[in-house]
């Protein structure tokens, strides 16, 4: 009881304070050298990617939620295939949670920079600490618990003993992460409607452009459109909060 009273106490202590942290010009080069990292080499992709496919899978899940569909469960492949099962009445729904798989990452990785630029980011840890608990009733096989537990477990650990300056940095990293990832998926999904045209079948472009009737590539450029503005304006605000 003590423990949760602890936890409980930590999350809700991430929405009232508000800490700032300076990121001199080594400091936010060396986090982009690390999304890099994670996200280019096929070695560490393997694996983060993992986790961005999650962050896809969830966005396709809470868009469902927004839209009042029922999400019946969603699965993680280790090759970076996912799938969510929904169902509703309302063709917007499906459609709405059809788009926001590929945009999700950058809209995440976007929302955790402003959240640092803005001194917020105990707050955006304490919100992604309880989605992510949230998002374990969604699994439905092994490898979508593994990195939906690894990644609550953290985040919760982070909320709990971490300092603020720490949540800081690891917020902004995060944040860079995905939204490096979440361009590297882009153009990995622009690949298969471009060269590798045998795997449409896997495209989220594909499939709305099938149920909806619109054409793929309307379903394309609205990815391309969401995620490059949301690269473009996190780009705006680590700009802004260089220090030398």
């Amino acid at each position: 009881m003590n423990f949760a009273q602890n936890w409980w106490e930590a999350v809700v202590r991430g929405f009232t304070d508000t800490h700032t942290t300076a990121v001199p010009l080594p400091a936010l080069l060396g986090i982009l050298a690390c999304a890099v990292v994670l996200s280019i080499p096929r070695a560490t992709w393997r694996w983060f990617g993992l986790y961005v496919t999650f962050v896809h899978e969830l966005g396709h899940a809470y868009a469902a939620l927004m839209t009042g569909r029922f999400v019946h469960g969603l699965r993680i492949g280790l090759d970076h295939s996912g799938r969510l099962v929904s169902s509703g009445r309302s063709a917007f729904g499906a459609a709405w949670s059809g788009f926001w798989g590929y945009p999700a990452p950058a809209v995440v990785g976007l929302c955790l920079i402003a959240a640092f630029a803005c001194g917020r980011s105990g707050a955006a840890m304490s919100i992604g600490a309880l989605i992510l608990l949230v998002s374990l009733i969604f699994l439905r096989n092994l490898t979508g618990i593994l990195v939906a537990v690894l990644s609550a477990a953290i985040a919760q650990l982070l909320v709990l003993f971490a300092t603020p300056a720490v949540v800081n940095y690891v917020v902004l990293a995060l944040g860079v992460a995905l939204s490096v990832g979440g361009v590297r998926d882009l153009l990995k999904l622009a690949g298969v409607h471009t060269r590798r045209r045998d795997r449409l079948a896997a495209s989220d472009a594909f499939i709305l452009g099938r149920t909806t009737g619109v054409p793929a590539f309307v379903w394309l450029a609205g990815f391309t459109a969401v995620i490059t503005g949301c690269a473009v304006a996190s780009v705006w605000l680590l700009w802004g909060m260089l220090t030398v």
